[in-house]
């Protein structure tokens, strides 16, 4: 399996955190204390730096107010079809 860092899907994946973490009106530092986290690691995950593993996104999705499941439809929905490996 190739590398997925900087791929359209993670591409996606990272506008698609900024986006819901936005119209749920946090702010890093907002979401960061809910996740018991400093502000830096959403900055990390939001720029790419870190990347998120299956259970910290669904930490993520809760701490903002978004199912998994539809976070990741929204990802899913984002990716370029032609960016699919």
């Amino acid at each position: 399996m190739a590398r997925s860092l900087r791929t359209p899907e993670h591409l996606a994946l990272m506008q698609v955190l900024i986006e819901v973490r936005k119209e749920a009106g946090l702010t890093q530092q907002e979401l960061a204390e809910r996740l018991k986290r400093p502000q830096s690691f959403v900055a990390k995950v939001e720029t790419g730096e870190r990347r998120l593993d299956v259970v910290e996104m669904i930490e993520l999705a809760r701490a903002i107010g978004c199912s998994p499941a539809n976070l990741i439809e929204r990802v899913e929905r984002a990716v370029p079809r032609d960016g699919l490996t």
